[in-house]
């Protein structure tokens, strides 16, 4: 078990050391000089060459990444080329915003995903299933920004029970904030809750037609009891699985989801890098996303044999 969980860690290490490289080098391989996106198109030779010296543009590529790897070990991702301000500052600022987002989501898809998932297993080819696969077909079916633009109409314009867009801190106004994140965190969750749907309901459907499932039935337990300790618990595996996959995916939608409700958090501040080419955000903002996702997936890696006591890991293989 300590061999497997220390190999996954390395294996955690290389991938967040090849990514480093390939965020710089694609940094670098954007079109435009940095240089002369910070000082203007107007600026003058001398002064792009002043910005270039300062940022260490000037260096060879080795000798930048090294620079690059050193700052951020120690939290420093430069500054904005935008505003000036320190970027670990914005990231600091934006990061809870799309994490909360990010959470509640995740916690819709996982009460209507896995909850659909085993009435669908449960009560199989029956009208509850009919539902429940409709529903994860229409999930997986409708865009995020369709979605999105018809919350808004429903709830913050029809009905007006919601408001549109706008954020408030948690800290500030909970219940506002809540107000505020409810119908972004339905519309961010509804794809997510689809596919755990379909995942928990063909995960619970093998469980339920295994042996030990019909030898818990023969001793008489009853059926909550079969469901849930026996059948629900040998099904978590893939629904991990299925939760540590898909947080790029959760991320990724986060970015549509937080510009049509004008929130401010990681997804908006992506888009906002882009479109101004402020590199030393962009580099900063996949980066952290990067490792986010290495982190959520070693978790989940290390988790199997906590959730299956009868996988017995050694060296990243069963025995």
């Amino acid at each position: 078990m300590l061999w497997f969980i220390l190999r996954r860690c390395g294996s955690a290490v290389l991938v967040l050391f090849l990514s480093s490289v390939l965020i710089f080098l694609g940094i670098r391989a954007l079109p435009g000089d940095p240089a002369t996106v910070m000082a203007g198109q107007e600026a003058s030779p001398a002064a792009i060459e002043a910005i270039r010296k300062e940022f260490g543009l000037d260096k060879p590529l080795p000798a930048q990444y090294l620079d690059y790897v050193g700052q951020t070990l120690t939290g420093n991702f430069g500054r904005s080329t935008q505003d000036q301000l320190p970027v670990a500052d914005i990231l600091a600022e934006r990061l809870p915003v799309t994490l909360e987002l990010s959470l509640l989501a995740m916690l819709v898809a996982i009460v209507v995903g896995v909850g659909a998932g085993i009435v669908a297993a449960v009560r199989r080819g029956k009208l509850a299933d009919y539902v429940a696969t409709g529903f994860g077909l229409a999930g997986l079916s409708i865009p995020h920004f369709w979605l999105g633009l018809l919350g808004i109409l429903l709830f913050a314009v029809t009905w007006r029970v919601l408001p549109a867009s706008g954020y408030v801190p948690f800290t500030e106004d909970p219940a506002g904030n809540l107000q505020r994140m409810i119908l972004p965190a339905l519309v961010l969750g509804t794809g997510f809750a689809a596919i755990l749907m379909r995942q928990t309901r063909s995960a619970m459907l093998g469980a339920l037609s295994a042996d030990y499932v019909r030898t818990a039935r023969s001793k008489g337990l009853s059926e909550a009891k079969v469901v849930g300790a026996h059948a629900l618990r040998n099904s978590l595996t893939t629904v991990v699985t299925v939760l540590g996959l898909q947080l790029g995916a959760l991320i990724s939608g986060a970015v549509v989801t937080e510009q049509i409700f004008v929130i401010p958090g990681f997804g908006k501040l992506t888009v906002d890098a882009v479109l101004t080419r402020n590199y030393p955000v962009i580099q900063a903002v996949v980066l952290v996303t990067v490792i986010g996702y290495v982190v959520v997936n070693l978790l989940v890696d290390i988790a199997y044999a906590f959730l299956n006591p009868r996988i017995r890991l050694s060296g990243g293989t069963r025995d």
